[in-house]
C-alpha cells in the first residue's frame, strides 16, 4: 500500500520537475530591447518618403509577477500585420511544473491567484520553463478584453506567474 501511494504521490506531484529545465529559442515577433515606438526616417524635401512597410507591433507589455514560483522576464501582446495577434515571452526563467499552460485571462495582474483560474482562455501548453517563445492568439479572441497572462498549473489549479498586458 505504501509503494501505491507513494507512486501515485511521484506521479502527481513530479518534484524531479523543480530540477529539469526545458529551454525554449523561438524566434521573437519584436525584439525585446526595442521601444514600441516606430521607426523614423529622414527624408530630404526633394524625396518623397518611402512607404512604410506594415511590421509587428508590440501594443502591451509587463513583466512577471511571481505567484506560486520565482518567475522574471517580460510578456508583450504583438500585433501582426494583417491584424493578428501573439503573445511573447522574452527571457522567460520560471520553475517547470507537471501541468503548465498559458493562459489569457481578462482579471488584471494584480487579482487575487485564484482569479486566474476562471473566464481565461487557454493558448496551450507552456513551451518551456526558460528562454524565448511566441504564442498565436487565435482568430475571435477580443484582445480589447485581456488584462493579464498567466502560467498556470492545471493539475493543482495554482498560478506560476502572471504579467500585464493592459493595452494604452
Amino acid at each position: 500500500m505504501l509503494v501505491v501511494a507513494l507512486g501515485v504521490g511521484l506521479y502527481l506531484f513530479q518534484p524531479w520537475r523543480l530540477l529539469t529545465v526545458r529551454e525554449t529559442h523561438d524566434a521573437l515577433l519584436v525584439p525585446a530591447s526595442t521601444s514600441s515606438q516606430a521607426p523614423t526616417s529622414q527624408t530630404s524635401a526633394s524625396q518623397a518618403p518611402a512607404p512604410v512597410a506594415e511590421v509587428a507591433k508590440e501594443v502591451a507589455t509587463g513583466e512577471w509577477r511571481s505567484l506560486e514560483h520565482a518567475t522574471t522576464g517580460k510578456a508583450s501582446l504583438i500585433k501582426l500585420p494583417g491584424g493578428a495577434h501573439s503573445v511573447q515571452f522574452a527571457s522567460l526563467n520560471t520553475s517547470d511544473g507537471p501541468d503548465l499552460y498559458v493562459y489569457l485571462s481578462p482579471h488584471p495582474s494584480s487579482s487575487s491567484e485564484k482569479t486566474f483560474g476562471e473566464g481565461f482562455t487557454s493558448l496551450g501548453k507552456l513551451k518551456g520553463n526558460r528562454g524565448d517563445q511566441v504564442y498565436e492568439i487565435p482568430a475571435g479572441v477580443d484582445v480589447s478584453a485581456i488584462r493579464s497572462v498567466v502560467i498556470w498549473c492545471k493539475r493543482f489549479s495554482a498560478g506560476f506567474a502572471v504579467a500585464p498586458l493592459e493595452q494604452a
